[in-house]
């Protein structure tokens, strides 16, 4: 095992360790909206979930969530490809920990999207419940992103 793959193996695990820590915590702790200032108003933890893809897009129709979660599997094994092709061509260092930094936060939104459907009950107007008895708030590969960071430009 190369020196530039146990780098990036620990780069991935440790942000996918400390991403979903938070985001458990987060929903754990939070409910839907609440927020809390770090520094200011420059940087927040604003709870928010997102059902679909960046900026809240989503694919219409019933299938159209499958669909997201199966291409999201799909990038995530070119993303695991590049890095592959990174380390076998002895690629620049720098190259290297930020593709394995995307790699670990869009393997964290699998995560999220795989499981978080039937690891925790929903959200709206309280503190999610992990492991509910009655169930989640829907099925596996059905669930929503957890987001928190809220960086306000203006």
């Amino acid at each position: 095992m190369s020196k530039s793959f146990r780098k990036s193996i620990l780069i991935i695990l440790l942000i996918l360790i400390a991403d979903q820590a938070l985001k458990v915590w987060i929903k754990t702790h939070m409910y839907l909206g609440q927020e809390f200032h770090i520094a200011g108003n420059w940087f927040i933890i604003h709870f928010t979930e997102n059902n679909g893809m960046a900026f809240g897009m989503e694919i219409a129709g019933v299938y159209g969530k499958l669909f997201l979660s199966l291409f999201r599997l799909g990038a995530l094994s070119m993303i695991g490809y590049w890095i592959y092709t990174i380390i076998r061509d002895n690629g620049k260092p720098g190259l290297l920990t930020a593709v394995s930094m995307i790699f670990a936060g869009a393997a964290g939104n699998i995560i999220d999207s795989t499981f978080y459907g039937k690891w925790f009950s929903d959200s709206n107007f309280q503190v999610a419940e992990f492991m509910p008895a009655e169930g989640g708030y829907s099925d596996y590969l059905y669930g929503r992103v957890v987001d928190m960071f809220y960086f306000p430009i203006i």
